[in-house]
């Protein structure tokens, strides 16, 4: 999520948020072998966090070979050639730490957080296993993690209710070959597939220390820090070049449907809109009008369908922006038994409402003041701001963007809000139904605003 600002560091008083220069001063430093260290201190607590990003995640695989991404995060948990299997979590525990690991399209992110005398620690563990996991991976561990992978989708996906969404939008969104043309998880057929010589050569073109950016954030001096950094990370060799990428999908022409029966009571309804990538020109006002739809009781969707009208439980609305594209996703579900049709009649009443008219100042400062809220709310800790620091050095180059992200949401107006919606949620989009068993009377159906 952007608009992300951070005052845990500054000392705001009763002054306007607007009115103050946010800064979470971060330094930058590169080793020989190309391994990015970000640097940044905060002393209010004797507390640490290390956060590695790789920049890989489900849209560097290829065709065929889906679910890598993921698949590496589970077996990175799995025990290098210094620290075997099940030492990792071991050692943090005992030295009063915790970690965990996460994938997405763009990029997949390991953390360890826990006092700040653990830190030699969580720095010998990654570098163990960035440059000494590969001696240690076999058929035995990846067949157990494909497994629990596997098991994983089938408890998200395929007996999760609405879940078999996942394995259709992708593609409906992207073309063939894209790499957001497939859920993050992968397909069955492809990690069924995987062998241990395709495995080992992901993590060799993906895990090097050239393709990694280690952010630590607490109670640390820099020049510290990244003396540790070399003294466990210089001797792992630089990977291979990676080449850019630079993706594109063609203009929607018209809606696209999807019928799916699944054993659910209530029908749900998904609209997902072609929009723009993160730190577009226009990701904020986007952002913004996400607030404006859906971000409260008196939000335009959630008091018309849930509270007046009743004809829906719920309603939400999420911009998903990333590096390459991104979409505008709109989901509502109408009560057990109830078709969608008056659920699609009244969003897209209001979709073409809040494009022909702009928003109010009102609904302007409530938008804005609510995705501030919720910024400061998931960087209330040294683990929210280390990985936050990340995130803008992946999109921006400068770990402290945190200002340039406020002024993007400060700057939004009521008339961008109104062109990005007419530009981007009138359009043609993808129209997806998950219906009860034998129930397909009660799905959406094609409208009048697109061809």
């Amino acid at each position: 999520m952007h608009f992300r600002f951070l005052v845990a560091a500054l000392c705001l008083g009763a002054a306007p948020l607007s009115s103050q220069a946010l800064r979470v001063p971060a330094t930058v430093d590169t080793l020989p072998n190309g391994l990015r260290l970000i640097v940044h201190e905060d002393h209010s607590a004797p507390i640490v966090t290390v956060n590695v990003w790789y920049h890989t995640g489900s849209g560097s695989e290829t065709t065929g070979r889906t679910g890598f991404a993921h698949l590496f995060e589970h077996l990175m948990f799995m025990g290098s050639e210094h620290a075997p299997y099940p030492a990792f979590d071991r050692l943090l525990e005992a030295a009063g730490a915790n970690n965990n690991g996460s994938t997405t399209e763009d990029r997949t992110n390991y953390y360890e957080s826990g006092p700040v005398s653990a830190l030699p620690l969580m720095l010998w563990l990654e570098a163990d296993r960035m440059g000494w996991l590969l001696p240690t991976m076999d058929a035995q561990k990846v067949d157990a993690q494909r497994d629990i992978v596997k098991n994983e989708r089938r408890q998200s996906y395929e007996n999760q209710p609405y879940g078999m969404v996942a394995d259709h939008i992708q593609p409906m969104l992207y073309p063939a070959g894209h790499p957001y043309s497939w859920p993050v998880i992968g397909s069955m057929a492809d990690l069924s597939a995987a062998s241990l010589d395709d495995v080992k050569n992901f993590f060799r073109t993906w895990y090097a220390p050239n393709n990694a950016v280690i952010t630590v954030a607490g109670d640390v001096k820099r020049d510290s820090v990244l003396a540790l950094t070399k003294h466990y990370f210089n001797a792992i060799p630089r990977g291979p070049a990676i080449a850019a990428i630079n993706p594109t999908r063609p203009a929607m022409t018209r809606d696209t449907l999807l019928v799916l029966e699944d054993r659910v009571s209530q029908p749900q309804l998904r609209y997902d809109f072609p929009t723009v990538k993160a730190w577009d020109p226009d990701d904020a006002a986007l952002q913004v009008a996400r607030m404006i739809l859906s971000g409260a009781k008196n939000a335009r969707l959630t008091k018309r369908l849930v509270y007046e009208e009743q004809s829906a439980t719920m309603v939400s609305t999420y911009p998903d922006h990333k590096r390459y594209d991104g979409d505008f996703t709109i989901t509502a579900r109408s009560k057990p038994g109830k078709p969608l049709a008056p659920v699609q009649r009244a969003i897209d009443d209001e979709l073409r409402k809040l494009a022909e008219s702009p928003p109010t100042a009102r609904e302007m400062e409530q938008a804005k003041n609510a995705l501030e809220a919720a910024f400061l709310r998931s960087t209330q800790t040294v683990g929210g701001k280390a990985d936050q620091l990340n995130e803008y050095y992946f999109a921006t180059g400068t770990p402290d963007a945190f200002q340039k992200d406020l002024d993007r949401l400060q700057a939004v107006t009521a008339a961008d809000v109104q062109r990005v919606v007419k530009k981007y949620l009138v359009g043609p989009r993808t129209i997806i139904s998950v219906v009860p068993m034998e129930k397909r009377e009660l799905a959406a159906e094609p409208r009048g605003m697109t061809p």
